[in-house]
């Protein structure tokens, strides 16, 4: 079903349901009151809103206290639910759906007229503004990657719609993207491979009003780095395990209540459910070299000692892998996204700027730069359209999410220098985006998990 598919009463997890009405109405944000929020006349996303608000009220079990959030436990250690792959047509055909498109329009909106103007500011300060984060949890962007059943949006869960949000919101800024990105990619990671008894603790507090930072944590800090092989140990210890190692890179980190750490059980990588008020965890900030609007962050486990339940998924590796493709899908939208922002901000520039009397445009060598920059970002969105097709359908993709991530970090980077020297000497200073892109898009080859689609 697609993601105007009518919500039916009795909605699981406590999650109250209404029934659907206009289909933008309920594809944008039928998860909260976001039509009564002043927030929208600020960040000027009123008009997109009034078109498609659907209010409904929600209600989940959460409990704050003045050291972090206490997740209480709940539910049976049994499998959760398992959102429905999407139905496709067989047809090979890119073209968004027109549910697709109203989301994307809307976030592009967004990104537009809140992220790309905070981008330089949250940049220097390795931080996001705390009204832009509020816009994005306005717009309901944690639950984007849930099903309906599970307190989301829709029946059934699509990797191409998650996709699309991520490409559009690089758009505006790769690191602010990815600071958005963060709670709701834990948010998924739970409704695929959560128990319910997982699912049940912790996703309300997604559904809810008092979203909880979270992130995932599986890149370490070491020299030739293999995602599929952690460092980090996790032990059997009584009824329990140890967990012991350091990741870094993890996005808003030191904010974070709830991580997803990566690490070796027994010899095979494992997905594991760390809260921040567990003993032995330190975060440190962690600022690199590019995406620092996401507050990166470094995450020491010392003796980390979490119960039975907080295993996520299975053990003999396969769900930690499809974690590791699914993020490396996340990383191509956003490589495509921030290309495009290189792409759209050199063209113009390129037929203003005047050298010798005549636009540099008119030059053979600036004009095929340009051409190359256009040919290669489409080979990029073509490949990671393709990877995220077969994902959202539940077909493999490992063939496909590997050849778009090769793609993406190799012509993303070159996309980012060949923006930098078009535009010579205003390439390399802060004045224009172009430099701050060129960083952000040397992420895509480096960083692993982070996010997920």
């Amino acid at each position: 079903m697609s993601l105007i598919s009518s919500l039916r009463p009795g909605g699981r997890h406590g999650v109250p349901t209404s029934e659907a009405r206009d289909p933008v109405g309920y594809l944008v944000a039928g998860l909260s009151r976001l039509a009564q929020s002043d927030l929208l006349d600020r960040v000027g996303l009123r008009r997109p809103a009034e078109q498609a608000v659907l209010t409904v009220t929600r209600s989940g079990f959460r409990t704050v206290t003045a050291a972090s959030r206490t997740f209480a436990r709940a539910g049976d250690r049994v499998p959760g639910a398992r959102p429905a792959p999407a139905r496709g047509s067989g047809v090979f055909d890119l073209t968004p759906t027109e549910d697709e498109q109203l989301l994307v329009d809307v976030v592009t909106e967004y990104a537009a007229e809140v992220l790309r103007p905070a981008a330089a500011e949250a940049n220097d300060a390795c931080a996001a503004p705390e009204a832009a984060l509020r816009a994005g949890l306005e717009i309901r962007l944690p639950i984007l990657g849930l099903p309906e059943s599970l307190g989301g949006i829709s029946e059934e869960r699509s990797a191409m719609a998650g996709t699309l949000v991520a490409e559009a919101l690089a758009h505006g800024d790769l690191g602010l993207a990815v600071a958005n990105l963060a709670p709701g990619s834990v948010a998924t990671a739970l409704g695929l491979w959560g128990t319910d008894a997982q699912q049940r603790t912790y996703l309300p507090a997604f559904t809810g009003d008092d979203v909880p930072c979270a992130a995932l944590a599986l890149t370490e800090p070491r020299v030739l780095l293999d995602v599929l092989a952690p460092a980090t140990t996790a032990v059997r210890d009584g009824d329990g395990y140890r967990l012991d190692g350091v990741k870094t890179l993890v996005p808003r980190g030191a904010e974070a209540e709830l991580l997803v750490v990566g690490a070796s059980l027994e010899g095979r990588p494992t997905l594991f459910l760390v809260e921040s008020s567990t003993p032995g965890l330190a975060v440190e900030g962690d600022p690199a070299m590019g995406v620092r609007a996401a507050s990166l962050a470094r995450l020491t486990l010392d003796g980390v000692r979490v119960g039975a339940d907080a295993v996520l998924g299975e053990t003999d590796g396969s769900t930690y892998t499809e974690c590791v493709r699914l993020s490396r899908l996340a990383w191509c939208a956003l490589a495509v996204g921030t290309a495009q922002a290189v792409l759209d901000h050199v063209t113009p520039y390129v037929k203003e700027r005047h050298a010798f009397g005549e636009p540099i445009a008119h030059r053979q060598s600036v004009a095929f730069m340009v051409a190359d920059i256009a040919i290669e970002l489409q080979a990029m969105r073509l490949l990671t359209y393709k990877a995220a097709a077969r994902a959202a359908a539940g077909e493999d993709f490992s063939r496909e999410v590997s050849l778009a991530r090769t793609a993406c970090a190799d012509r993303g980077m070159r996309i980012g220098l060949d923006g930098v020297q078009l535009l010579g000497g205003h390439g390399f200073v802060k004045e224009h985006p172009v430099e701050r892109w060129y960083r952000d898009l040397r992420a895509v080859a480096v960083m692993e998990g982070t996010v997920i689609v």
